[in-house]
């Protein structure tokens, strides 16, 4: 019960230390805003104008129309998340861990208590508490812009099922929940946010897709993509959208199936590694 206590109460400190972050509003609030911008205000200026751009991709009215209504939510949903959401996830968990060595958080909390295994439990709670929010402020976006357009247009309001919605908010969560304690775990190994990022923002924007376009020409190199997390977490979204539809990251180079089962793998492995690496750390 003190173990439970312990890791509750670090959890509340740390979801206070994260809501007190301007850093982290700005976040939420540029993901809203690429969320609201490639998700419905792109097509939505095609489907009116009719102008023939990117947002379109040569679909026809109805089709971006169609795109646009509360029936596609599951899909406008996840389609960012593996690329733009991913990274931004990334930043949020390597600012939680890596600005506890700068401002001393960590050796403070683990020289007057709790343990350690509860202080950084209670870290990697708190960024999963944040990325759950994250996802349902998403889903609230998308469903009240997508009603507003769909009264706007004359469109009936028909809403997407409970089971097509429920596979697609936990596809995206767990992508973004993947991302972020990826993140926590590569500011633990920097020991402080400013590596963190920067490392996280290479690699998920620029190294994976450097290599997944060599993995095209290399047999031996596509193996080793398909293994690496910007795949999987792409792949999960491919599975719920259907396939790439043209979003950056979303990509369908394997299963449904194995993508879920490497992002799971690697929400495990980077949660496990940033305790075990926390208890053995030399904050001096």
């Amino acid at each position: 019960m003190n173990a439970l206590k312990a890791l509750a109460n670090s959890t509340a400190a740390e979801l206070l230390r994260v809501r007190k972050w301007s850093a982290v509003w700005v976040i939420v609030g540029a993901w809203l805003a690429l969320s609201l911008s490639f998700g419905y205000a792109f097509n939505y200026v095609a489907y009116k104008t009719g102008d023939d751009n990117f947002a379109g991709d040569g679909a026809s009215k109805a089709q971006l129309l169609g795109e646009l209504m509360p029936a596609s939510i599951p899909d406008v949903i996840v389609s960012g998340l593996p690329m733009f959401g991913g990274a931004l996830a990334m930043v949020v968990g390597a600012l939680v861990a890596g600005n506890g060595f700068g401002w001393g958080t960590w050796k403070t909390v683990f020289t007057q208590g709790p343990s350690r295994f509860a202080s950084v439990g209670g870290s990697l709670v708190a960024v999963t508490v944040f990325i759950f929010a994250m996802m349902a402020a998403t889903l609230a976006l998308c469903a009240g812009v997508s009603i507003l357009i769909a009264v706007t247009e004359g469109e009936a309001i028909t809403m997407p099922g409970l089971v097509e919605l429920a596979q697609s908010f936990g596809a995206g969560f767990l992508v973004l929940e993947m991302w972020a304690l990826i993140g926590v775990l590569v500011g633990v190994l920097a020991k402080g946010p400013a590596l963190a990022v920067g490392l996280g923002l290479v690699w998920s924007l620029v190294v994976e897709n450097l290599l997944r376009g060599v993995g095209n020409l290399l047999s031996g190199i596509e193996a080793v993509t398909n293994a690496l997390p910007g795949t999987a977490g792409g792949s999960l979204a491919g599975a719920i959208i259907g396939g790439p539809n043209g979003t950056p990251g979303v990509l369908d180079a394997i299963s449904g199936e194995r993508a879920l089962l490497t992002v799971a793998a690697y929400v495990v492995v980077a949660a496990a590694g940033a305790v075990v690496v926390m208890r053995r750390r030399d904050l001096a």
